[in-house]
């Protein structure tokens, strides 16, 4: 008889996103005619830039000739591709090869598939709050106990708060596998160089292994704050970093990201190049590479045109970020991030509850924003806004949370 995942079952309420989802309907299902703007999910709205249109483009017409034309990529991405890719981390003073660089479907398949390389007796510290996906495979794959008061049994969660400006502490004690976001969802915190070096060292004492995610790295304007875990000395034997090209090219819907492995990375009992065969090996049995066509876009933003069309797009959301953050500062509400990430990470008044607080603000401005609480017991008392989203509905929504919000 065929049975299912029992581990399933030890998830919490159903996952974040669709849960907006389903209060939304039903809300727009009691109130008929009622326009909702959305400052919720980060997904972005503007369209793909010319030259990567044009990338697109050369994608599709070299398939459609006899000549040009490919079938299965390298499971790890073309050679043209992570070759840019090395190219971009030299501009961070990181040296890479690119056997260390293997191309994905995004981020997010990335951020749970990682984890299946290594062993289940393997104990995780996560940030809290933090994106669900980095609690939610590890559960699902049987690394944690129950869920209570909002904590799995098993996982360590490393506390994010105001006093510490949302960025952790060392873990108590030795854990082996260690999630951090930075520039941070669902925060919006940036962290410094000497911050991350903490992280290094005690991973390299521990030979423990530091998963970074880095997928909103184009945001940050400060040079002298880190976009890459490898910029600290040391992180090549101790971190894996995994990004994307949604939110800097646009390609949340067209799908496309990248992990890197160094071949210096060890974990106990192995030896510089094991961790790296093993990725390797995963891929090529699950995944038979990321899409041709996908591809030729992407290498299309690493060009002159590619790489200053897509800062526009950038620049376009942060200046929606700087929007709201202005607004909500002038509505005496403590608020964090929006200066080097698309995320503004308010407290919410009165310390009402974070699902509490987004009943209400759809209720009186017709806004949709996440609740903090979906992020994990750290949450709770905080409300996540997102900067992706046209000029004009923004400020729209700005307009609208000023007017009628009632606080």
């Amino acid at each position: 008889m065929a049975t299912i995942n029992s581990h399933y079952n030890k998830l919490a309420a159903g996952y974040l996103f669709p849960e907006i989802a389903r209060r939304t309907q039903a809300f727009l299902e009691a109130n008929p005619g009622v326009e909702v703007m959305r400052l919720g999910i980060g997904d972005t709205t503007e369209p793909l830039t010319p030259a990567v249109v044009a990338g697109l483009h050369r994608g599709v017409d070299q398939l459609a000739d006899v000549e040009t034309y490919t079938g299965y990529g390298d499971y790890e991405g073309t050679t043209e591709l992570r070759e840019a890719l090395v190219t971009r981390y030299a501009g961070y003073g990181v040296t890479l090869d690119p056997s260390e660089i293997f191309v994905s479907d995004g981020a997010k398949p990335d951020s749970a598939n990682i984890q299946s390389i290594f062993g289940l007796e393997n104990v995780v510290a996560v940030q809290d709050p933090a994106y669900p996906v980095y609690v939610d495979s590890n559960v699902i794959v049987g690394r944690t106990g129950v869920c209570v008061d909002g904590q799995y049994d098993g996982l360590v969660y490393m506390s994010c708060t105001e006093e510490n400006g949302f960025f952790p502490d060392l873990p108590e004690g030795k854990v082996d596998l260690i999630y951090l976001c930075n520039p941070n969802n669902p925060t919006g915190a940036v962290a410094t160089k000497a911050q991350l070096r903490k992280f290094v060292d005690y991973a390299r004492e521990h030979k423990a292994v530091v998963i970074f995610d880095a997928a909103y790295c184009a945001y940050i304007s400060d040079p002298d704050l880190p976009r890459s875990i490898y910029e600290v000395d040391g992180a090549g034997e101790c971190a894996i970093e995994i990004n994307s090209f949604s939110k800097d090219i646009g390609f949340t819907g067209v799908r496309l990201g990248w992990s890197v492995v160094p071949v210096g990375l060890v974990v106990e009992g192995t030896k510089p190049g094991r961790v790296n065969a093993l990725w390797m090996r995963r891929q090529s049995t699950m995944f038979n590479g990321a899409s041709n066509i996908v591809q030729e876009g992407a290498l299309a933003a690493f060009t002159e045109a590619g790489k200053r069309e897509c800062q526009d797009t950038v620049d376009y959301y942060m200046e929606n970020a700087r929007r709201i953050r202005t607004a909500l500062e002038t509505m005496r509400i403590r608020v964090y991030g929006g200066v080097h990430a698309p995320y503004l990470w308010m407290a919410t008044p009165r310390g009402m509850g974070s699902w509490d607080f987004f009943d209400q603000l759809l209720a009186e401005a017709h806004v949709v924003g996440t609740p903090g609480a979906g992020f994990g017991p750290g949450g709770e008392g905080y409300f996540r806004l997102s900067a992706f989203g046209h000029h004009e509905d923004v400020a729209r929504a700005v307009e609208s949370i000023q007017q009628n919000l009632q606080l």
